[in-house]
């Protein structure tokens, strides 16, 4: 079926055959492209309609038709806003509409005098239908929204833009779980203070906050109450005018949960009460601050009883671990960081066949070095700061110039490809392989060295020790051991056995005594690497793909399939942090030397640098 734009036509509905209303005679087709096929829905600017893209073969897309109420046209100065919100809607979609959760804008134009613009079609309910199928969201679906639309209303922000009606309506889900953001035709630049003349309320009444209403003025701040106040709505399926007492100018949603003998975590709870503050001073700041809150509880130290000038209490572990840059640069899986010794230069590789170059601070990209044929699967820097050495399924491996990116020296013949890649302080290059062996090469000569045979299956991991140079190699598919050798004379000093599954990810501590190792069989376990004794095993979730130990061998990350990145302390292996904000499985991390950065990979097609705060 096709249905008639015109507002004024009497029998909308018309076969997909023909190119003309039979009622109207209005042209069915908009700008020999958009076919209307069902009206979605109106408000007080405009109307919605299902429609088809001819150019994209007939995919869905959203039509957007300006017809503002008649008192609105009527109005000069109403109009004139009006006008302005639905055209400054495609300006926004058009600066924002690279992110995914965020509707792409294909089109905006005018047709017969009137206003469209056409936007990517979302499949999914708003939560306001889904409150009202199925009732109040539990608590962890609450959480579950905040992480998953903090981050939006972050990046819209750091582009200077405010939504300024953040509401159950105007957020769509997707059959995937994930949340959409739409309607910015109310957005503004933070700029601009004031959007139209005092007295013109942008936003809706009871999710807006005070200053938004009152003013017409709006910050980062105002889109964070709003954003409270929706999950508050979902929380307790109350309306906000309901859970607000005027009087005492204070929230009742703690109350109105309680009358249903429902009590709620502290954390979510102390998020939502801060988020939804009158006074914008007294809010959070800015998405990502609401988001430390909502991640991390602080964690438990430990430190002498009694300090003294040559016994000082140690430093105080970071409590949490933000996220300030999002690496988006690869096309492909990101599957391997590594952190220059002097913690200013990050690189990731990636099986786009790439490998990234990036300042670590800024998040800039520094450069593309593209000299592989098939996935970079490995990375290593030398502890000189000189040379990068990447490995891939192309089967060989290359030696670069970290300073230039020029490309040194190439070292092929391997009759499996790398997998992992580390390097002995006194430069030897060390490579775990398909083909359950170890090769060895003089980094600076370019020399083969030799192989380590043993495994039983592919060496999925390998380090290095600093102290005696002892290398450690974890296997893969059906040799579930950890080996330790005599990197020197290639001899096997001792294996360790405990995990059921592939051993994914291993490090040392910085003087050598223990092992961190991470594994297939969902397990984390700490070794003392000379005895071979397992101090304690941590069960997980999902499989432990990295792991990664911090400089002053405190704490160390492990990172998961499921997404997450969890820290933990050494000593006890108690947890203490859990970083969410992934969306598909952790491939790699690793700690700044500095100790002031974490740096993870995912399947997400990301690299994302977390900074340390105390």
């Amino acid at each position: 079926m096709s249905y008639c734009v015109n507002p004024q036509c009497p029998q909308p509905e018309n076969p997909d055959n023909v190119k003309f209303c039979r009622s109207c005679g209005t042209k069915l087709q908009l700008n020999d492209r958009y076919r209307a096929m069902s009206l979605l829905g109106e408000g007080g600017f405009g109307r919605t309609f299902i429609a088809e893209d001819s150019d994209r073969r007939n995919a869905k897309c959203v039509i957007k038709q300006f017809l503002p109420l008649p008192q609105v046209q009527q109005n000069p100065d109403m109009l004139q806003t009006a006008t302005k919100m639905f055209t400054q809607e495609a300006q926004r979609l058009l600066q924002l509409g690279d992110h995914p959760q965020i509707p792409t804008l294909f089109g905006d134009f005018e047709q017969e005098g009137r206003l469209y613009l056409v936007q990517q079609f979302i499949d999914g309910k708003n939560l306001l239908q889904d409150l009202e199928e199925n009732g109040a969201f539990p608590e962890a679906e609450i959480e579950a929204i905040l992480l998953d639309l903090l981050p939006i209303l972050q990046y819209i922000h750091e582009r200077n833009i405010i939504h300024r009606d953040i509401k159950p309506e105007n957020i769509l889900r997707r059959p995937d779980g994930k949340c959409v953001l739409i309607d910015f035709g109310v957005a503004k630049q933070l700029t601009s203070t004031v959007l139209v003349k005092t007295g013109t309320k942008i936003g809706t009444e009871g999710y807006a906050p005070i200053e938004q209403l009152r003013g017409g003025k709006a910050f980062p701040a105002s889109d964070l109450y709003s954003l409270g106040v929706t999950c508050i709505h979902l929380l307790s399926d109350r309306n906000p005018d309901e859970l607000y007492d005027p009087i005492n100018g204070r929230w009742l949603w703690r109350e109105a949960l309680m009358n249903r003998g429902i009590e709620i975590n502290p954390r979510l709870g102390k998020v939502l009460d801060k988020l939804v503050q009158e006074w914008v001073s007294d809010r959070y700041e800015s998405a990502d601050r609401a988001l430390v809150d909502l991640y991390w509880l602080p964690p438990q130290f430990s430190t002498p009883a009694s300090p003294s000038a040559n016994n000082p209490p140690p430093a105080k572990i970071p409590q949490t671990w933000k996220c300030v840059h999002t690496l988006t640069a690869h096309s492909n899986y990101a599957i391997d960081v590594a952190i220059s010794p002097d913690s200013k230069t990050l690189v990731s590789c990636s099986y786009d066949k790439t490998i990234k170059v990036w300042d670590i601070v800024t998040g800039n990209l520094h450069g593309t070095l593209s000299a592989h044929t098939g996935w970079v699967s490995c990375l290593a820097i030398s502890p000189d700061n000189q040379i990068l050495a990447s490995g891939s399924l192309d089967n060989t491996l290359k030696l670069w110039n970290l300073g230039s990116g020029n490309l040194m020296r190439t070292l092929g013949g391997l009759s499996g490809y790398a997998i992992s890649l580390a390097i002995s302080p006194d430069g030897i290059l060390v490579v775990g392989c398909f083909d359950n062996t170890i090769k060895l090469w003089d980094l600076n000569s370019g020399n083969f060295i030799g192989t380590l045979t043993g495994h039983t299956g592919y060496v999925e991991s390998v380090c290095v020790s600093s102290q005696d140079f002892t290398l450690a190699s974890g296997g893969g598919y059906d040799d579930h051991t950890i080996k330790l050798w005599d990197i020197d004379n290639g001899t096997l000093k001792n294996t360790l056995t405990g995990h059921s599954a592939s051993v994914r990810s291993i490090a040392f501590t910085s003087d050598g005594t223990q092992i961190v190792s991470g594994s297939e069989d969902k397990t984390i376990k700490l070794w003392e690497s000379v005895s071979g004794k397992v101090i304690y095993s941590i069960q997980n979730p999902g499989w432990v793909q990295a792991v990664a130990l911090h400089p002053d061998d405190r704490i160390f990350a492990a990172g998961s399939r499921d997404s997450t990145i969890r820290l933990y302390h050494v000593e006890n292996g108690e947890e203490f942090a859990t970083l969410k904000w992934h969306s598909g499985p952790i491939t790699g991390l690793a700690f700044s030397p500095d100790g002031t950065r974490l740096v993870s990979s995912s399947w997400d097609k990301t690299v994302k640098i977390w900074q340390a705060i105390l």
